[in-house]
């Protein structure tokens, strides 16, 4: 979800590489607008995405969204074979598509209207040039040049880097094992302490990350953390939680990913989010943060919904052996 402002068939599809975190090929994206909260929420579906209308249509309805923009990227006949039974269900829903267009080439064809206001050779178009493009690089929208690459972005470095890496996992492993009981508290503290710093432009050590990925096993430190996230998230957060994701100890990844994964979410970087999750069940498939956070972006729940349910600092559930649970 995001505050960015479409108006047009052209504003959509500048949106639609910063609302997805990159741009798309052989896909259906499908915008809800008109919603109860006043954003939009953006959908991709594979294409030929068979058997997805209905999913989709619930999603947009069950958040409140009145309208839907349909944008599909790919040839002629498939493009058309997927929007047909997207734009029924919608409207079935009721979330009528304002707009279908099919995008290629630089250019934009629409699947609505057969009269000479759409020209048979496309409308070009530049999303250089769109203030909606301007706008979302404002705002700390990055848009790369395919899903490949969004997925590379959370992907641990080769070479010297990742050697580096394990010899401070080892090095933190062999001092967290002979430290002396300490309170989950001063481990709360580290990691307040670092991204506070991160937010200044300073990146952590090899060492702080290795010894980040340590204290996030504690389930009360990291759930400390997670409620701590700011709701519009800045760009320096999510670049300090994507810089420990991919630097982190593989075996320490679930937690900083899902940690990821839900600051991306809170800012509608669902791209980022879906990514971030996928590392985070790749290392761990029952890691429960990682498992809850991928149900609420399954079901499109808004990032303001979801905080809504969630506990503050003082409000956590902390149990007998200290740990605390985020409440929903």
């Amino acid at each position: 979800m995001t505050s960015l402002v479409i108006r047009s068939a052209q504003d959509a599809i500048a949106a639609v590489p910063y609302l997805l975190g990159f741009h798309p090929s052989r896909s259906l994206v499908v915008i809800g607008f008109e919603g109860r909260s006043g954003g939009t929420c953006a959908i991709r579906l594979d294409l030929p995405a068979p058997g997805a209308a209905e999913r989709v249509a619930a999603v947009l309805a069950g958040n409140g969204f009145a309208r839907s923009l349909l944008l599909g990227y790919g040839p002629p006949g498939e493009v058309a074979e997927a929007a047909r039974p997207m734009r029924a269900a919608l409207a079935a829903a009721g979330v009528p598509v304002a707009e279908a267009i099919r995008v290629a080439d630089g250019r934009w064809w629409s699947l609505t209207c057969d009269d000479v206001c759409c020209p048979p050779e496309g409308t070009p178009y530049d999303i250089s040039a769109s203030a909606v493009a301007a706008e979302a690089t404002f705002g700390g929208h990055v848009a790369l040049a395919d899903r490949a690459e969004l997925i590379a972005s959370v992907r641990p470095p080769e070479g010297p880097a990742r050697t580096a890496m394990r010899r401070a996992a080892e090095r933190a492993e062999r001092r967290y094992l002979a430290r002396p009981i300490s309170s989950a508290e001063d481990d709360l503290a580290f990691v307040l302490a670092l991204t506070a710093r991160a937010r200044t432009g300073s990146r952590p050590t090899d060492d702080e990350v290795a010894w980040l990925g340590l204290v996030l096993t504690d389930p009360r430190v990291r759930d400390e953390t997670w409620i701590r996230l700011e709701e519009d998230a800045s760009a320096a957060d999510i670049a300090f939680w994507r810089d420990i994701v991919r630097r982190v100890d593989p075996a320490r990844v679930p937690a900083p990913a899902s940690l990821l994964a839900f600051a991306a979410y809170s800012v509608g970087d669902g791209g980022l989010a879906n990514v971030a999750l996928q590392r985070a069940l790749d290392a761990d498939p029952a890691y429960s943060m990682a498992v809850i956070l991928r149900e609420v972006v399954n079901a499109g729940i808004a990032p303001a919904k979801l905080r809504t349910g969630m506990a503050r600092p003082q409000n956590l559930d902390r149990s007998a052996n200290g740990g605390a649970r985020a409440a929903w």
